[in-house]
């Protein structure tokens, strides 16, 4: 298990990541499809302690994002903010072009993360890990020169991983990828953790799946916790930075109460063995 370090700003523990920043194990994310509520991110920052806020710009939330920042008070410079570029913006020149068009959205300077979304560049007359180096030393270019403080992926499994080891030379700093009990891709993890790549999880309720099976229940009772202080309780033991998201104040708040007590790792292991291989999200492992 990844050891968290020491609490930073807003008093959640942090992660180093390999580009010599840190990054705070529990963000808050955001989706589209109305995955956004501006007074649950403002709440979040202002009550919660959330210094580390998800989104993308297939999310059509950025321009969102700013208001809420501004109007929580929070420093820029306490913040941790990660968008994503989408597929449609792949390439060496779009890519540059979409990370600024980004930062202007979310009235930012500089992005402490920038993740390829999805591994499938859907590019006519190029291969999928053709367009991927392509962007990928875009990316680097904008680490390079401080825009993006940290650049990595989203969806990309090994196989992704190993190409861009061969075709390009900074090592994403992260991977953010689905992992909840039902799906805990762990050789993943472990690829991940032997290149130094933080393993960053997305959907750690199983879009609400999770709540309701009779084990995680049975573990809250027992622990005097909600079903999702449970999952995300056990994501982060092991060592997951984790970004669940909730449109609601009330579950936002619930869901940052998880550094007041620790699963026993006998309880840690029946959830691990609950992993099934589903995937509430996407599959990327059809993608070349």
């Amino acid at each position: 298990m990844a050891a968290a370090g020491k609490p930073g700003a807003g008093g959640v523990p942090a992660v180093p990541v390999a580009s010599g920043h840190s990054i705070p194990m529990l963000g808050l994310g955001t989706s589209h499809r109305g995955g956004y509520c501006h007074g649950a991110v403002v709440h979040a920052l202002q009550k919660c302690g959330i210094r580390h806020i998800d989104t993308a710009k297939r999310y059509g939330c950025e321009h969102l994002l700013q208001r809420a920042i501004r109007e929580s008070g929070v420093k820029r410079e306490d913040l941790w903010i990660t968008t994503k570029l989408w597929h449609s913006d792949y390439g060496y020149d779009n890519t540059k072009k979409a990370c600024l068009e980004s930062c202007e959205r979310l009235g930012v300077e500089y992005l402490d993360l920038y993740l390829i979304h999805w591994p499938d560049a859907q590019v006519p007359g190029k291969s999928n890990r053709e367009v991927r180096a392509e962007t990928w030393r875009a990316m680097e270019e904008l680490y390079e020169k401080g825009l993006c403080k940290s650049i990595g992926v989203s969806n990309f499994l090994i196989s992704h991983l190993e190409q861009l080891k061969e075709d390009c030379v900074i090592t994403p700093h992260v991977n953010q990828v689905e992992y909840h009990p039902f799906q805990r891709p762990q050789e993943l993890v472990d690829y991940c953790r032997s290149r130094n790549i933080v393993f960053e999880g997305y959907c750690p309720l199983a879009k609400g799946e999770a709540l309701t099976h009779p084990t995680v229940i049975q573990l809250a009772k027992k622990y005097g916790r909600t079903p999702a202080q449970i999952c995300i309780r056990w994501s982060i033991q092991n060592g997951i930075v984790t970004i669940p998201k909730s449109t609601r104040a009330e579950r936002v708040e619930e869901n940052c109460k998880v550094f007041d007590f620790t699963i026993a790792e006998d309880d840690v292991e029946i959830l691990n063995g609950m992993h099934d291989g589903r995937h509430v999200s996407w599959d990327p492992s059809f993608i070349v």
